[in-house]
């Protein structure tokens, strides 16, 4: 009788495949048994299919030929355990698959959910600002003259209703939108440049920085750019404050929370002592207009302003977007994303000039306006996670909802005074910055 294939298995295995190399049927007395006994790793299967999912069979323990192959370990007694395994279907074996609608999935939805929410908010909201003061005009009539003036239809109102809507409720409502949006926006952008969740234009002292060179303009009597003078030295001024705030701050490469708010009360208290001086030399005339930069104020909106702002804001807000990607890698950290393509240094100074761009279009007609910046990126990232693609955009979107609603507010709360912007979004801004100040200590483990 010829040996079996074990009987030359030096390794002691004991494998037989159903079918020799050359195609011979396999040896008589093969049955579909259990593993030979001492055989703990199941060496001594024989595959009567291919490997792919095929019944596995077993050299039987009464064949002849096996018992006479040498054993390279102790026999032992089959117990219980022993049993023929259950054969598994090979379908068992596939990955599950992906569940539909997955978090980017969900998170693309609530993406969209916010910006109709928030489109519709500003919708009502400038409609309700429009109609709502002193010189009450119903919310039709206001659609009306709106579709009058538009050429869709429509009936003018009367002579005091079209002056008080066009000459000074809308530019209003126009500008707090511009001012809004560009503050929003700005927080976002300023937030990913630093890699910092309290960084913020007006915490850090740029809406400061940008209202010196405001103030200055006014102070000195400067006209060299006309219109646009007091917005090109708020930008000037705008531009040297970030970059010295973003030079300071950093250390090791990186943003440090203590720094940047230390640095912030700096250029704050700096500032502020600069627009005391130059309030000092100035006469009756400037100092109203420079107390108007210090609280922040849209009490002075008219068509002009909204035109000599409008090409700033549009840059800042259409150019922010783009850099959303980038932003994105940039959180990954540094190293990470200068792996990744891309150019760390350059996307910041790019950032940084559209952040300057941005406050300085705000503080140019409004002044300095606070926490805008700081509270909306944080509710959206509450809502829908840090994500710049809808961050940017979004973070301009709800900045312009929450200043038209604090215009509206300032204008109504204490009739017939009106409460300055700034003061109000400061008395609501700053409880919610201790809060995250505290969260934010907490989550790190205390600063040292």
């Amino acid at each position: 009788m010829p040996l079996s294939p074990a009987a030359h298995d030096p390794a002691g295995t004991g494998s037989v495949s159903g079918r020799s190399p050359q195609g011979a049927e396999p040896p008589s007395g093969r049955t579909e048994a259990e593993p030979a006994a001492g055989d703990p790793a199941g060496a001594g299967w024989v595959s009567g299919r291919s490997p792919q999912g095929a019944e596995r069979t077993t050299a039987a323990s009464s064949d002849p030929v096996h018992r006479s192959a040498p054993e390279e370990t102790p026999r032992r007694t089959p117990g219980p355990t022993d049993a023929e395994p259950t054969p598994t279907e090979p379908a068992a074996d596939k990955p599950a698959e992906p569940a539909a609608g997955g978090p980017a999935t969900g998170r693309r939805g609530r993406a969209a959910l916010l910006t109709a929410a928030l489109t519709a908010a500003l919708l009502l909201l400038a409609l309700l600002s429009a109609g709502i003061g002193a010189y009450h005009i119903p919310t039709a009539d206001v659609l009306a003259s709106v579709q009058h003036h538009l050429g869709l239809g429509g009936a003018p109102l009367d002579r005091v209703g079209e002056s008080v809507l066009w000459n000074v409720r809308l530019p209003r409502v126009v500008l707090a939108l511009l001012v809004g949006a560009s503050l929003g926006c700005a927080g976002a952008l300023m937030q990913g440049v630093f890699g910092n969740p309290l960084a913020e234009p007006g915490v850090i002292g740029i809406s400061a920085g940008a209202a010196v060179g405001a103030v200055a303009a006014i102070g000195l009597g400067l006209s060299f750019f006309g219109n646009w003078t007091i917005t090109v030295c708020a930008f000037t001024a705008g531009l040297i404050t970030v970059s010295a705030v973003y030079l300071l701050s950093r250390n090791g490469g990186r943003t440090e929370v203590v720094t940047l708010i230390l640095t912030g009360i700096a250029v704050n208290a700096f500032a502020g002592a600069l627009i005391g001086l130059f309030v000092f030399f100035a006469d009756s005339g400037q100092v109203n207009q420079i107390t108007f930069w210090q609280l922040g104020s849209l009490a002075q909106a008219t068509w002009p302003k909204v035109l000599a702002v409008l090409p700033c804001a549009l840059a800042g807000l259409l150019v922010a977007p783009f850099y959303a990607r980038r932003l994105d890698l940039l959180s990954l950290g540094e190293g990470p994303a200068r792996h990744l393509g891309i150019d760390v240094e350059r996307l910041r100074r790019a950032l940084i000039l559209v952040v300057a761009l941005l406050t300085a279009a705000a503080v140019a007609v409004a002044g300095v306006i606070t926490f805008i910046g700081l509270l909306v990126p944080h509710l959206l990232r509450m809502a829908n996670g840090p994500g710049h693609r809808f961050l940017v955009p979004g973070s301009a979107l709800a900045g312009a909802v929450v200043l038209v609603a604090g215009d509206l507010a300032a204008r109504t709360l204490a009739q017939p005074a009106e409460l300055p912007l700034g003061v109000l979004t400061a008395l609501i801004g700053s409880p919610f910055f201790f809060w995250l100040l505290r969260r934010t200590r907490r989550k790190q483990g205390g600063w040292a």
